[in-house]
């Protein structure tokens, strides 16, 4: 199963690329992160929708057939640690790939939004979007580090 990042936005800060790349190189293989990069739409004047209609294409570009897609929005559900690990070996043994959508400045598109199996938010929190990058890797990585029952603080 591969778990894709796809997330508008082609230019992060070091720390955020290599925090992201620290969480992305110790998920095992049978729970693989790919980080895709999906290039921003230039502001120049146009409006929020349209914005968003255009990145929402690139995503869709970028998403692999058979993939479940997770918006992550702000109006999403939160999960607590435990669910998402739980939500993860549900999609670990769904046997499909999952795509997390990290839409851009504007948010994303109804297009997607609507087309999302599931939505999610990080936080009810405004996150710049290398944090909710780094936030997301590392979660998915303390999930599956929950599932494969590594000690957890919490207990």
């Amino acid at each position: 199963m591969r778990i894709l990042i796809l997330a508008v936005g082609d230019k992060l800060p070091g720390w955020a690329d290599t925090a992201v790349a620290d969480y992305v190189k110790r998920m095992p293989r049978e729970a693989r992160v790919e980080v895709v990069p999906v290039k921003p739409e230039k502001r120049s004047g146009q409006s929020a929708e349209r914005i968003k209609a255009l990145e929402a294409a690139r995503i869709l570009d970028k998403l692999p057939a058979g993939c479940a897609l997770v918006a992550l929005d702000e109006h999403g559900r939160e999960l607590a640690t435990r669910e998402l690990a739980q939500t993860l070996d549900g999609w670990l043994h769904s046997g499909r790939d999952v795509a997390l959508v990290i839409g851009g400045a504007d948010g994303l598109a109804p297009e997607i939004l609507d087309r999302a199996e599931t939505r999610l938010s990080l936080s009810r929190l405004t996150l710049p979007h290398a944090l909710a990058r780094v936030l997301l890797a590392e979660q998915l990585y303390r999930a599956w580090s929950l599932l494969a029952n590594h000690p957890y603080h919490r207990d």
